[in-house]
């Protein structure tokens, strides 16, 4: 007997309650590397104690877990959202949030993607229209592609430490 690949599942979403649920979804598929471009990073909701208990579950199910974010403004990260500074200062050395540069902040779309095998994705990030995907390694791999051009032109923005160290 073999084992069968996971069936891939797709699932659309309209609305800020349909988005919830699927990033919630999302954040339960297991993995070990979480990517999330994002401009404000406002509609995930990172200061929910529901979605910051997610985010420390996936970090302290092993220490080779990871978490990179990329914003175009970390504003509302580090005036809105304390708990998540508080997962930051905790986990400092699984999370790195790094702020685009100028030239690229024109990109508008939000997305989410664990390792090559799962996402979500909001092509245009003002709406909550969008779409989760499961064990899709072709369209997941693709998304990883874009956040690393992304990453590529950012830079570190965000630090747990009033000293930036």
């Amino acid at each position: 007997m073999t084992d069968a690949a996971p069936q891939t599942e797709y699932l659309q979403f309209e609305t800020d309650a349909d988005f919830q649920r699927a990033a919630d979804r999302l954040l339960a598929a297991p993995g070990r590397e979480l990517r999330i471009f994002d401009p404000d990073l406002s509609p995930l909701r990172l200061n929910a104690p529901a979605r910051v208990e997610q985010l420390r579950q996936f970090l302290a199910a092993s220490r080779t877990r990871r978490l990179y974010i990329a914003v175009h403004d970390p504003g509302h990260l580090t005036r809105e959202c304390p708990r998540m500074m508080a997962l930051l200062a905790r986990y400092a050395h699984a999370i790195q949030v790094n702020c685009t540069h100028e030239e690229i902040r024109s990109i508008q779309d939000s997305f989410l993607v664990i390792d090559q095998d799962h996402y979500l994705r909001r092509p245009v990030a003002q709406l909550f229209r969008g779409a989760l995907g499961l064990h899709d390694e072709t369209e997941a791999l693709a998304m990883r592609g874009r956040f690393m051009e992304i990453w590529s032109a950012s830079f570190p923005g965000v630090s747990a430490s009033t000293l930036g160290l």
